[in-house]
């Protein structure tokens, strides 16, 4: 799939989503700084990872910074406006809203900064943007249930989609099962990860549990039978190549799955996951799409299109982006 041999289209121009990214894990390093070095903590994340246990706990010391109101909603603003600036139309960022229960509240008082914050930032960044809830495997089924059932009373307008995220090995999505149909009553789009360390019967099996969007689903293109049943779906997969090598999930970029679910026929959006921890953007994935996979710009701009067919935005956007990207095709380089 190489590029041809005429200038290549500025990518940061291309209308896209970013569907899959966490809040805190997306922060600015220099926020991160600023705020750490207000509360008095000393802040070094590694540059590195041996394995996702590593990284989450990189993740959670991240986390220790947000102390107030004001970070969370200096937060929410920031990876808005920073979608924007990557050529973003329309940004989901994932968040489990029991997150900062000691340091500001409660997941139902974070739900209401949060959704206070998300529409200052839609009105002064220009773009549009919807909450993913997330339930944490480590905490079990039941505070899942409990995490679903805040989703399904948020404003549909803030809350779009019910993610499940954490150890999937430990934690099948099976046992998941009732968090999830709470929020697929409530009329949320279920967007789960799985298939990064699991095998592609967890892929399978959240297939059969409804998803809307797989986050990762990468482990299905070891299985050419859920690959067939993938592409035949109307099933995106959020994949994030930077993410999947630096947590050990695939061996290296070389051998990333992503050209082989792109070739089977299956959706697909890129995206970052967190920025913060593994140095890359949603810019920098599409840039990557191009430079380490040979990904053409009629190929980019369709996983552009999927990005935006498959996020919880309104019609009247994902029609003006389609046709955003529609016009980048045929614009020069």
């Amino acid at each position: 799939m190489p590029q041809s041999g005429t200038a290549r289209r500025n990518l940061r121009e291309l209308p896209k989503a970013h569907l899959h990214l966490h809040l805190v894990g997306s922060m600015r390093p220099q926020t991160l700084t600023a705020l750490a070095e207000e509360a008095g903590m000393a802040m070094a994340l590694p540059e590195s990872f041996v394995g996702f246990r590593h990284f989450y706990t990189a993740y959670t010391l991240a986390n220790q910074v947000i102390r107030n109101a004001e970070h969370l909603s200096r937060l929410v603003f920031e990876v808005v406006e920073d979608a924007a600036a990557d050529g973003a139309v329309w940004v989901e960022p994932t968040l489990y809203l029991d997150s900062f229960a000691e340091a500001i509240g409660p997941g139902e008082l974070i739900l209401d900064i949060v959704a206070d914050a998300i529409r200052m930032a839609r009105d002064k960044v220009g773009i549009g943007a919807r909450l993913i809830v997330s339930a944490d495997r480590d905490r079990g089924p039941a505070d899942a249930v409990r995490q679903a059932r805040l989703a399904a009373r948020g404003d549909p307008d803030i809350v779009g989609a019910f993610g499940l995220v954490n150890d999937e090995l430990a934690n099948p999505i099976e046992d998941f099962a009732q968090a999830l149909a709470i929020a697929s009553d409530a009329g949320l789009a279920l967007v789960p990860h799985s298939g990064e360390f699991g095998g592609p019967d967890q892929v399978a099996a959240t297939l059969g549990l409804g998803a809307a969007r797989i986050q990762h689903g990468i482990a299905a293109a070891r299985d050419s039978a859920l690959l067939r049943r993938l592409a035949g779906s109307d099933v995106c997969l959020d994949v994030c190549p930077t993410s999947n090598v630096a947590v050990g999930a695939v061996e290296g970029l070389d051998r990333h799955p992503l050209p082989e679910l792109v070739e089977a026929g299956v959706r697909v959006s890129l995206n970052a996951d967190d920025s913060l921890l593994f140095g890359c953007s949603l810019l920098s994935e599409y840039e990557l799409a191009r430079d380490a996979f040979g990904f053409s710009d009629r190929l980019i701009a369709t996983i552009a299109e999927a990005s935006i067919a498959h996020s919880t935005a309104p019609a009247p956007l994902k029609s003006s982006a389609v046709a955003g990207i529609h016009q980048w095709l045929v614009t020069s380089g």
